[in-house]
């Protein structure tokens, strides 16, 4: 894995984004939250933005709308304020608060802000959930999971409601709607009780409304998050994040077993899966799912011909570029850089597990990247496809390359927030469309074109 330091000391096109616009989104996820920034105003603004372009739905961001003033003077103030007007207008039972650039360089004590606002406000107040996001320490990654982090740790308990040996955790990640969606049916095809957390399925992908809802409906239902302590397990998908997570913090104040795996991208990952969920169920794979797995290997076998030995970049947040790079190994995709604005540590590491013993030699890996590192490799390695999100688009367009789209941001095509990634369902949509890619450039390129493979 590469560490060399660029040949300059500015970040030109970021492989990454905001560290709050990460914990924005997962605070999203959580029933009757709304998300806050304490910073200035252009930074909700900027993170809205972002995330209606993606999941094509409104989204409010409140903000302690910062100015210069408070860059001299702190924010203390605004943020009070701005928890009473968001109280007053939203009715929430929780409110995230994200730090930003701004607040955390000055060094506002948002906690003491915090507990001088529960003894200065009468009346009943939501519960607050605080995380330090600053964007110079990290990506959108580690905002999403120091939130899920901070909720787990502020919100989780043993619970009121009845538990049943049968309750499980799931801690997916950065995922789409459709693929939290996907997983709820697989946990309910294992008769197993699953609290999945966050929960975008709804609030980031919701139905058409006749009235405008301030806070959409769904997210992981509170009384769920405070029984998650009483669950058998959790199951985290990510091998990247830090050590202390939703699922590490559950184990050590509660006792609950953490099983951290990949991304279940591809067969061989699914496969892992879907091996925990019938340890802790009892139950065997559900036939249904059996069958799908094996339509899933008919079409490998089916399409080997068309993508064989066809090489690709792939880049994004460091989870699904793993889970990725390991499911176009197993397809015959060679993977030639793969490529994260993240800086783990860990990035080879769970690349070469992923792959196994697949490729004849490991790719080009690159932490801390930006794309115009990312093109200037490009240009020598020749790559056939580039997969990753739409970011990699105008380098796609440069190379004449198909892109094919994965992860976060989509937002140059629709419906990046129903793109399956997971299981073996979303395997055969990843697959197809792969396949489908090269097919569509071979024919375009063809002098004189054919209608039949």
């Amino acid at each position: 894995m590469s560490k060399n330091p660029p040949n300059y000391i500015s970040t030109t096109n970021a492989c990454k984004l905001c560290t709050p616009l990460g914990a924005s989104i997962a605070f999203k996820g959580i029933e009757g939250a709304v998300p806050y920034l304490h910073g200035s105003q252009g930074c909700a603004t900027y993170m809205r933005r972002y995330i209606i372009s993606h999941y094509n739905e409104p989204i409010d961001i409140a903000s302690s709308s910062l100015s210069e003033k408070h860059a001299v003077y702190g924010g203390g103030a605004n943020l009070k304020l701005g928890l009473i007007n968001v109280t007053k207008k939203y009715h929430p039972r929780i409110i995230g608060i994200a730090t930003t650039c701004l607040t955390e360089t000055i060094g506002d004590d948002v906690k003491m802000f915090l507990r001088q606002y529960e003894q200065e406000v009468e009346g009943e107040k939501p519960i607050m959930v605080q995380v330090g996001t600053p964007s110079y320490n990290g990506t959108h990654m580690e905002g999403f999971h120091d939130a899920v982090a901070s909720v787990v740790d502020t919100l989780a308990g043993t619970g009121e409601e009845s538990v049943t040996n049968r309750d499980v955790n799931i801690l997916p990640g950065f995922i789409s709607p459709a693929d939290i969606r996907y997983l709820r049916e697989i946990t309910d095809d294992y008769s197993l009780r699953a609290t999945i957390l966050p929960d975008i399925s709804d609030t980031l992908d919701g139905q058409a409304a006749k009235t405008y809802e301030k806070i959409q409906l769904g997210g992981t239902p509170f009384s769920a998050i405070a029984a998650m302590g009483s669950a058998m397990a959790s199951i985290e998908f990510g091998h990247t994040m830090k050590e202390k997570s939703g699922g590490t913090i559950l184990s050590e104040k509660y006792g609950v077993k953490n099983i951290r795996i990949s991304q279940p991208v591809g067969i061989s990952a699914t496969d892992r899966f879907f091996d925990h969920l019938s340890q802790l169920s009892g139950v065997e794979i559900p036939e249904k799912h059996k069958a799908e797995r094996g339509r899933l290997v008919d079409s490998y076998v089916d399409g080997h011909k068309y993508i064989y030995g066809k090489k690709a970049i792939v880049y994004g947040e460091e989870d699904m570029v793993v889970g990725m790079t390991g499911f176009l190994a197993e397809i015959g995709v060679m993977p030639i850089l793969c490529a994260s604005g993240g800086k783990s540590g860990k990035l080879a590491e769970k690349i070469a597990e992923a792959t196994g013993d697949i490729l004849p030699e490991q790719p080009r890996i690159h932490e801390g990247m930006d794309f115009y590192d990312i093109s200037e490799l490009a240009e020598t390695l020749e790559p056939d496809v580039l997969v990753g999100h739409s970011k990699g688009y105008p380098l796609a367009r440069k190379l004449s390359i198909p892109l094919i789209r994965v992860g976060f941001p989509i937002h140059d095509r629709m419906g990046g927030q129903r793109i399956l990634h997971l299981g073996y369902r979303g395997a055969q949509q990843l697959f197809d469309l792969i396949v489908n890619a090269c097919i569509a450039k071979k024919q375009g390129d063809s002098p004189v074109g054919y209608s039949y493979m």
